[in-house]
């Protein structure tokens, strides 16, 4: 569900032949122009609405399943923070950031609002958290901008520069309402992604492969380069060998509860092979930023 599948409150007078809107949907829908795929789910959604009319009286209640969005410049910088999230590769202000053809919806699913798939629903509420992998507590923007430098092979946009700010209010307004809760072990969200306990039988790749030709390979490619209907999941184009997916057991869990999108119906058993399968084959290596050390001015011998 994007930000713009939300009804508005709207009622439809059907038994006198009119349609009311008691919400001014007209210009949040001209406020979402700039956002074409949000335009779209605005559209479709009232195209719903309109047919429901033919059946009586209609009254559909405001979905209360996302916070309301403000007004003003935050209600647009969340808004641009969606849509960085679901065009990281191509969006002017992201693209020379990322070293891949992935969003951060490749990993994701539905712009961080599916309810399993590395949700970003009350991910800002864990924040500051301690992250093991750097060895130091970190940031929600932190932990955002370091995903441009594995998942999307990249370099990390300026703490506090346009992207990093939008997509980490988008997230927050995702977070609304979830109990504060910093994490002091991990760097994950309330409702991150379970690891799977390992099947009785070791990942095989030669299983996986089979499965990726059965079940993946129409929409991934049969050389793992991606498609229009999916991402590349192996190759140049992919997540770097220091992302958290390169690791077989999270990869297989993810896949557990993300794939087929809306139909996920893997075996455990399965989603390992399949994971042993994918991450067998080459895709660049994490080269961690150097680190720069200030320059200290040595007082000159008297």
């Amino acid at each position: 569900m994007g930000l713009s599948d939300k009804t508005y409150g709207i009622q439809l007078q059907t038994d006198i032949g009119e349609i009311g809107f008691n919400h001014p949907i007209l210009p949040e829908i001209r406020s979402m122009s700039a956002h074409p795929s949000l335009l779209w789910r605005a559209f479709t959604s009232l195209t719903f609405v309109v047919i429901a009319c033919s059946f009586g009286t209609v009254a559909i209640a405001q979905n209360t399943d996302r916070p309301e969005l403000p007004h003003g410049p935050l209600r647009q910088t969340i808004l641009l923070g969606e849509t960085l999230v679901r065009q990281t590769d191509t969006h002017p202000l992201t693209r020379e950031f990322v070293g891949n053809s992935l969003q951060c919806s490749s990993c994701h699913l539905d712009g961080g609002q599916h309810p399993q798939a590395a949700t970003f629903i009350g991910v800002a509420a864990a924040y500051p958290a301690w992250a093991p992998r750097e060895q130091k507590v970190i940031t929600l923007e932190d932990r955002i901008l370091n995903c441009f430098l594995r998942s999307q092979n990249g370099t990390r946009p300026a703490a506090g520069s346009e992207p990093s700010v939008a997509i980490a209010a988008y997230i927050t307004w995702l977070s609304e309402g979830t109990k504060l809760k910093m994490n002091a072990k991990q760097s994950l969200g309330p409702h991150h992604i379970t690891m799977l306990t390992s099947p009785k039988l070791p990942a095989s790749i030669d299983r996986g492969k089979q499965l990726y030709a059965d079940r993946c390979q129409d929409c991934h490619a049969d050389n793992g380069s991606g498609t229009d209907d999916g991402p590349a999941v192996w190759g140049d184009e992919s997540y770097n060998d220091g992302a958290g997916l390169a690791k077989v057991p999270k990869l297989a869990s993810w896949l557990k509860v993300a794939m087929p999108p809306d139909e996920a119906d893997l075996s455990v058993q399965a989603s390992f092979d399949l994971a042993a399968y994918l991450n067998s084959h080459p895709r660049p290596h994490f080269e961690p930023p150097a680190l720069s050390v200030p320059h200290i001015e040595t007082p000159a011998a008297q």
